[in-house]
This record gives C-alpha cells, sequence and structure tokens, in this order.
C-alpha cells in the first residue's frame, strides 16, 4: 500500500515539474529581449467609430466652405524651351565712293542718248537745214520732254549760230549742241545735297514725293551717297501709311551702319521725324535723313502733315533740304506732281528716278525751270549705288556721246 502511494506521489511531483517548464518557456516567449537600447514597440489596434452612447462628444471647429478650402493647383505640361538661335549680323558694306560715279554711269542713259542726243545731232548733220528739219529738231525736244518754252529758245540759239558760224563738221556741230544744252540746264547752281548742320545740330534733309517714284529707295541710297562721301547717317521712318516702309528703309540703313528710328503703323509723323533728330544729336551723326509719307490725295492733308513735319524738325534747328523725288518715266505728268509739292513746302532740290529707263532725258531741263530748283541727284538703275549727284557736264556728254 505504501508502495502505491509513494508512486502516485513521484507521478505527481513529475506531473508538476513538467508543467513548470512548459509555463515557463512560454512566458520566456512573450518577453521583449532585454538590454539597454531595446525600447518596446506597441501597436495599436485600428481606431474604430464609436456609436450610441460610446460616441464622443463633437468638438467645437470652424467649418469651412468649399470656396475656402484650397486646392492643389494643377501645374501645366513645361513646354521644352526652343532653342535659341543666333541670325549672322551681316557685315557692314562700305558703299562705292560717289566721285565720277556718273562718268561711270554713263553707259544707263543709252535710250535718253539716241532719242536726244544723237537725234539731234543726225538732224543737224543733214546737208540742208531746211524748215522741215528744224521742225524735226523741234518735235525731237518736245518728245524728250525739255518743255516747250526751252525747246523754242534752244531751236532759236541753233538756227542762228549754224547761220552765223557756218559749221557743220560733226565735231563742230557736236560742240555747238554741247555748249547749248549746257546753257539749258545750267552749270552754276549749287547742286551739292546740303547736310552741315550746325555746331550741335546734325543736317537736316527731308525727302518727299509721291509714292511709286522710288522715295524710300532713293532715301535708303542717299544714306550710301553720304555713307560713302564719310558721313556718319541716321534715317526716320516717317512714312508710317505704307507698312513696308519702314522695314525697308531699315533695310537700308543696317546694310551701311545707320540707325533707323521708327514707330507704329499708322503713327504721328511728326512725333517720328522729332525724334529721328532727337536721336541724331544723342549720337552726334552727321546728317539725319526723314522719309515722309507720299501716299496723300488731297492737297490739303499734304499741306497739313509736311508743314507739320517741317514744324516739329525745326524746333531742334533749320530744315538744311527739302529733296522732291520725281519718276523720269512719267515724263510731264511728273511736273503735275512737282507743283503740289512745290505749293506746299519749300523744295531745295530734286531727286530724278528711273532715268536709265526712259528717253525722257530732257525732263531734267523742264523740272528745274517749273520748279527754280536744281536737279541734285539722279537714279541710273536698280542697284545700291546707282543713285548719282548730278554733274551737267557728264550728263551732256553721256547724251551726245563722243
Amino acid at each position: 500500500m505504501e508502495i502505491v502511494i509513494l508512486a502516485v506521489v513521484i507521478a505527481l511531483v513529475a506531473i508538476g515539474a513538467i508543467s513548470g517548464l512548459v509555463v515557463s518557456s512560454r512566458r520566456k516567449k512573450q518577453l521583449p529581449p532585454s538590454g539597454p537600447s531595446s525600447t518596446p514597440t506597441i501597436t495599436a489596434p485600428p481606431a474604430e467609430p464609436h456609436v450610441g452612447e460610446e460616441a464622443e462628444t463633437p468638438r467645437d471647429e470652424p467649418r469651412r466652405t468649399i470656396e475656402e478650402v484650397g486646392l492643389p493647383e494643377a501645374q501645366a505640361p513645361t513646354a521644352p524651351e526652343a532653342p535659341v538661335v543666333t541670325e549672322p549680323v551681316p557685315p557692314v558694306e562700305v558703299p562705292e565712293p560717289t566721285a565720277g560715279r556718273l562718268v561711270r554711269l554713263r553707259s544707263r542713259l543709252s535710250r535718253s542718248q539716241s532719242t536726244l542726243g544723237k537725234g539731234l545731232l543726225t538732224l543737224l548733220s543733214r546737208e540742208h537745214l531746211d524748215e522741215d528739219t528744224w521742225e524735226e529738231i523741234e518735235d525731237t525736244l518736245l518728245t524728250a520732254d525739255v518743255g516747250v518754252t526751252p525747246t523754242q529758245e534752244l531751236v532759236e540759239r541753233l538756227r542762228e549760230r549754224v547761220k552765223v558760224l557756218g559749221t557743220r563738221t560733226p565735231e563742230g556741230l557736236r560742240g555747238l549742241l554741247r555748249e547749248e544744252l549746257l546753257e539749258l540746264i545750267g552749270t552754276e547752281a549749287d547742286r551739292s545735297v546740303r547736310t552741315d548742320g550746325g555746331e550741335e545740330v546734325p543736317g537736316v534733309v527731308m525727302v518727299v514725293g509721291v509714292n511709286g517714284t522710288g522715295k524710300t529707295t532713293t532715301t535708303g541710297k542717299l544714306a550710301r551717297v553720304l555713307v560713302a562721301d564719310g558721313r556718319s547717317v541716321v534715317l526716320g521712318a516717317a512714312d508710317t501709311f505704307r507698312a513696308a516702309a519702314a522695314d525697308q528703309l531699315q533695310t537700308w540703313g543696317e546694310r551701311v551702319g545707320a540707325r533707323t528710328v521708327r514707330g507704329p503703323e499708322g503713327g504721328d509723323p511728326a512725333s517720328i521725324a522729332f525724334d529721328a533728330v532727337k536721336e541724331g544729336i544723342a549720337e552726334s551723326a552727321d546728317v539725319v535723313l526723314i522719309d515722309t509719307a507720299g501716299r496723300l490725295h488731297t492737297k490739303s492733308g499734304l499741306m497739313d502733315e509736311l508743314g507739320k513735319v517741317k514744324r516739329v524738325v525745326e524746333k531742334h534747328g533749320p530744315l538744311d533740304e527739302v529733296l522732291l523725288v520725281l519718276d523720269a518715266t512719267t515724263g510731264q505728268n511728273g511736273l503735275v506732281q512737282a507743283r503740289v509739292f512745290a505749293e506746299v513746302v519749300d523744295i531745295t532740290g530734286i531727286v530724278l528716278t528711273k532715268l536709265d529707263g526712259t528717253a525722257k532725258g530732257g525732263i531734267v531741263v523742264a523740272v528745274q525751270r517749273e520748279l527754280g530748283v536744281p536737279v541734285k541727284l539722279i537714279g541710273l538703275g536698280e542697284g545700291p549705288d546707282d543713285l548719282a549727284p548730278f554733274e551737267p557736264e557728264a550728263f551732256v556728254d553721256a547724251l551726245i556721246g563722243d
């Protein structure tokens, strides 16, 4: 009996020991690792909304409207930057010297030469200079647009001199005709373009004329003439009625390194002219060239605008030159335009363009007689250096040939 009781006690003790080991093992697994740097991490269960009696007391917070809630701004996609293309700056041109330019361009007067010069020499060389021949000589002069009064004067003098001198040789007739044409054109007038200005003010030249005569182109070519003669130039694009006029003038200026002052299309021409002279003073330029509008349909409008430009420019100093540009191919019709401009502004000189494309070289005589001012420049082609100072001797020699 005692042996049985002892076995039972031993079994209970064994079972208790085993249970203790199991409990101890479980407790050790639940404990976090020990150590000075160990920090227990507690993960809270996700919050759940409370309802009913467990609901929290609502807190008083200001509520914002939809308009007050700021939304993140949508950023526009950034376009890739276009590569910067630098256009090469064209080199500044060195214009051809003006000295002797008309002599170099004498071949451009071939049409006028065959009609006026050679035509007259052929008639004067006839064996018998009867009335019919003198009428043909007169018709030749009129066809060349010399004008009625100058033609009558020239024929009278030729008849008298041929009769008195009795010269009939080609050389004698050519010399005679040369003298009379030079007398008709005039050799004593001052044909230089006045650009001296004052001590602190540049010379100011205003270019006028009807659009289509080559006015803006002539202004650009005149800038080349002045630069070729060693003058510094500022251009004023006061023709604001034609959109292309300012661009055209600026292109001419850039080719010779001349600055162009311009304004908005349809802007005040007088204001642009004023700014151009102001810029010329600031840059200590020698000359300011002002291109004016020509598409004016009434004399009153022409008078108002050109008069205003002239008055505004003269606030800086006197206007040195007013050049009228005429198309030589229009002949006597160009004289009508000349009269209108002469009535509204004091013309000081004439520029005849397209003289290479007409047989009417006598327009030089007619326009000078009409306006009482000299031809100072003539255009003999479309090239940039085809504008030449007018030299009566070289012009007559080109007309009548060698």
